[in-house]
């Protein structure tokens, strides 16, 4: 028997849509990072982009514990001198809710070039509506 690579040609990807309401950060994080890296298929290689794209909406509204609001700390530094900048979770989710998802999200892709390309097929809305209409997206239970 041969082994089969998956070529970039023959990559079939579809467009998924994802309801984040209501549902755990990490679980679903996790669950968009296999389907991005195309972990989901039987022609999954490692070196070949073959994930599908995803599209989260309301991400505002996803489900997080209380007591992870506050103590959940987002840092960066700005690259000049006392340059740390902190911000917790509830201070996210209310000034850019979908960074919160992708930052998740990120911290599950490979750290290559590839995860890189990964990414930019995750697509994050903080209401129920979305642009992608034309690409006919499937619903995604989670």
């Amino acid at each position: 028997m041969k082994t089969i690579t998956a070529k970039k040609n023959q990559v079939d990807q579809k467009w998924l849509i994802v309801d984040a309401t209501d549902v755990s950060l990490g679980r679903m994080s996790a669950q968009i990072s296999k389907i991005l890296q195309g972990k989901h298929k039987p022609i999954y290689t490692p070196h070949v982009d073959t994930g599908d794209f995803v599209i989260v909406v309301n991400c505002e509204k996803v489900g997080i514990q209380k007591k992870k609001l506050t103590q959940k700390l987002y840092r960066h530094h700005t690259g000049y001198p006392g340059g740390l900048r902190e911000a917790t979770l509830e201070e996210m989710l209310e000034k850019r809710p979908d960074d919160v998802i992708r930052l998740a999200v990120r911290g599950m892709l490979p750290k290559s070039k590839l995860g890189r390309q990964m990414l930019t097929k995750l697509k994050i809305y903080s209401g129920p509506e979305h642009p992608h209409e034309a690409q006919q997206p499937e619903t995604l239970e989670l």
